[in-house]
């Protein structure tokens, strides 16, 4: 998807990429795909990579050892993404909630991202994105990301892999 538009990698990136199925096993529906290029303790730089119609879940990023929880801003560079926050619900959203979950999408106040546009989340606002049918790229640009104390309205999220050996 990054060479679709030209976004280079470098090795070493490739090798990072992240993907983030948030123990729901349903990645194509539920998940997302990322790449971090640096992330100190001032600030962070992603490339987010959406499938068609794959959904980020609904979080929100709060205080962390009493720093304030992360802002991030997404700027669309492909495809359309509809990211939903806090706020006056929109009354017909273009997402489509993914089905067995329904009860853990709560905000949605609708932002539609074509290419060139961005939108800025304030720290603890809750929110969710999914990506329109051609699938996405987000570059996001944000305070230090600490994305093991986000939390995710569904329960059944891990956010950190948990790895079962076989004995």
């Amino acid at each position: 998807m990054l060479q679709d538009i030209s976004i280079a990698l470098t090795e070493h990136e490739m090798a990072q990429i992240e993907v983030a199925g948030f123990g729901l096993d349903q990645l194509e529906v539920q998940g997302l795909q990322l790449v971090t290029y640096v992330n100190t303790e001032r600030y962070c730089a992603k490339e987010l990579m959406l499938f068609p119609n794959q959904t980020c879940p609904e979080h929100l990023h709060p205080q962390v050892h009493g720093e304030q929880g992360k802002m991030e801003t997404f700027r669309c560079r492909t495809g359309n993404v509809y990211l939903y926050v806090e706020g006056e619900a929109t009354p017909v959203i273009q997402a489509k909630i993914p089905t067995g979950s329904e009860a853990y999408y709560t905000v949605f106040h609708e932002v539609a991202l074509s290419p060139g546009e961005q939108y800025t989340i304030q720290p603890g606002v809750r929110h969710w994105f999914q990506a329109g049918d051609e699938g996405a790229v987000i570059s996001e640009f944000s305070s230090t990301s600490r994305d093991e104390y986000d939390i995710f309205t569904d329960p059944r999220i891990q956010r950190i892999p948990v790895i079962l050996e076989d004995e």
